[in-house]
C-alpha cells in the first residue's frame, strides 16, 4: 500500500534532509521512494516543498492535489499552503512555530494558521508540535525537522527506530546525537488538536 507524504516549509528548515530521511526508511524496508522537491526562493525564506512518495503504484514523484496522506508543515502558513494536496481525512502534523516574512511581518499571526488547520474540514488529525519545547531540549531550531518526522511517525505508519537507522545513514555522527534526541521529543510531545 502506498503513502504520499508533503512536507512544506521554508528554505532552511531541513525540508529536502527530511524527505531523503524517509525515502531512505522506505528503501530499508524494501518499498520503491519517488522524491521531488519544488523550490521558490529557498536561500531567501522561500517556499520549499519535498514530495515522497512511496509504494509500488507511485509512478511520478509529484503527489496530484488532493492526494496526499500527510501533510508536514514546517511552518503554520506553509502547512495551509500545501492543503489543497491532501486529501480528505488525510493527516497533518505541524510545528507551531512561524518564519516571519520580511514583508508583513506585523500581520502574520501562527496561531491564526493553525486555527484554520484546526477548523478545516479536510485533515482527519491535526497534530501541532511546540517547537520551543524542542529548542529548550536540543539547544537548537536546526534539528526541528526530525521533531516533527517523530511526532507524525505514528501517522507515517514508520517507526522512530526506522528514522533514528536512517539518521545515522544520512548524517555525521557529530550531528546524529542532537538529531535523535530532537526526533525522540517530537515523538512524544505533539499534541493532537
Amino acid at each position: 500500500m502506498g503513502m504520499n507524504i508533503l512536507l512544506a516549509g521554508v528554505g532552511g528548515q531541513g525540508v529536502v534532509l527530511a524527505s531523503k530521511i524517509l525515502a531512505r526508511c522506505a528503501g530499508a524496508r524494501g518499498e520503491p521512494a519517488r522524491t521531488a522537491e519544488t523550490i521558490g526562493m529557498a536561500q531567501r525564506g522561500g517556499s520549499v516543498t519535498s514530495h515522497v512518495r512511496i509504494g509500488e503504484g507511485a509512478y511520478s514523484p509529484l503527489i496530484p492535489r488532493g492526494m496526499a496522506d500527510v501533510i508536514i508543515g514546517f511552518e503554520p502558513a506553509e502547512a495551509v499552503r500545501a492543503l489543497d494536496h491532501l486529501k480528505p481525512g488525510g493527516a497533518v502534523t505541524v510545528s507551531d512555530r512561524g518564519v516571519y516574512p520580511s514583508v508583513g511581518a506585523e500581520e502574520y499571526v501562527p496561531e491564526k494558521m493553525l486555527g484554520f488547520l484546526r477548523s478545516h474540514p479536510l485533515p482527519g488529525e491535526v497534530r501541532v508540535l511546540r517547537a520551543d519545547g524542542v529548542f529548550e531540549q536540543t539547544g537548537s531550531y536546526r534539528s526541528l525537522n526530525l521533531a516533527l518526522l517523530g511526532a507524525a511517525s505514528e501517522q507515517l505508519g514508520v517507526t522512530t527506530g526506522e528514522i533514528e537507522a536512517a539518521i545515522r545513514e544520512l548524517l555525521p555522527e557529530r550531528l546524529a546525537a542532537v538529531n535523535i534526541k530532537a526526533l525522540l521529543l517530537g515523538a512524544g510531545t505533539a499534541e493532537t488538536a
